[in-house]
């Protein structure tokens, strides 16, 4: 991409981005840059949107328009890298500007067209049907659902089977339902742990149990991805005042008892930490 050092701030703010990218990756660039693949990359991508969501939920404005450029730098360098010729690909990002562009124009015929839809659960419902003529579908795919959501985290991936089984009926008709299967996945892993525990047989039996408390969620209309994160960000702050008040004693978190730090958690517990 031509560009240079001195006159990058002249140009729009995402052709200041790619120019500096492409400074990056060229020689005389940064070594660590010009070392980075579409492999290398994929954790950072996975983080930097994970980065994104902690952000939309703590609500601070300099630290979302900052993680959003941390996940846009992905696509940029994503996109140069392949403008490069490496990886098999041999697109830029203008490609992939133009190619969401064109996704977005032709499944919105309700607004770039003459489609109507009236609602949100109709738009999503024209949707669906583009997407499965998009990708010439003729007749019905081999199976309803072909895959297990490979790349999303595991709890996503649940939520999503569980939705798209739904749309079809295969689903509990209340909470009631999803709570019994809870109580049932439960009872099997004591039930496993009672014979002695086959690793394998149990952890079978434990995912069923996390499956299961993934509908519950669902059915509950809330994203069990977030509420996991939710929980552990708890964790974190109350496992902190755990350590904070056995300091305030002397004690290291080596130095504690299990009981003692059980106390030093019900205390934070009982304030709401």
């Amino acid at each position: 991409m031509p560009g240079s050092r001195t006159n990058s701030h002249a140009l729009s703010a995402i052709q200041r981005l790619r120019v500096i990218m492409h400074t990056l990756r060229a020689p005389g660039g940064c070594p660590w840059d010009q070392e980075q693949t579409h492999e290398s990359l994929t954790p950072h991508l996975i983080e930097e949107a994970y980065e994104v969501v902690e952000a939309i939920k703590n609500g601070d404005r300099d630290h979302f328009v900052e993680e959003l450029g941390d996940l846009l730098l992905q696509v940029v360098f994503h996109s140069e890298i392949a403008s490069e010729g490496k990886g098999g690909a041999g697109f830029d990002f203008d490609d992939v500007a133009n190619a969401i562009s064109d996704k977005l124009v032709r499944r919105h015929p309700h607004v770039f067209g003459e489609a109507r839809a009236e609602d949100a659960d109709a738009v999503l419902v024209q949707w669906e049907e583009i997407k499965r003529q998009e990708k010439g579908a003729t007749e019905k795919p081999k199976h309803y659902i072909e895959k297990a959501n490979e790349g999303l985290p595991a709890l996503m991936a649940a939520a999503k089977l569980q939705k798209k089984a739904a749309k079809v009926g295969f689903d509990w008709p209340d909470l009631e339902g999803t709570l019994a299967k809870v109580k049932e996945e439960l009872a099997e892993v004591e039930e496993e742990i009672s014979h002695g525990g086959n690793q394998e047989a149990l952890g079978e039996e434990i995912g069923d149990l996390l499956f299961a408390v993934v509908n519950v969620a669902r059915k509950s209309a809330l994203d069990p991805e977030v509420l996991l994160a939710r929980t552990n960000a708890k964790f974190v702050r109350r496992f902190q005042q755990v350590e904070d008040r056995l300091g305030e004693s002397g004690k290291t978190l080596e130095e504690a008892t299990l009981e003692e730090m059980d106390a030093a958690w019900d205390e934070a517990k009982a304030e709401g930490h």
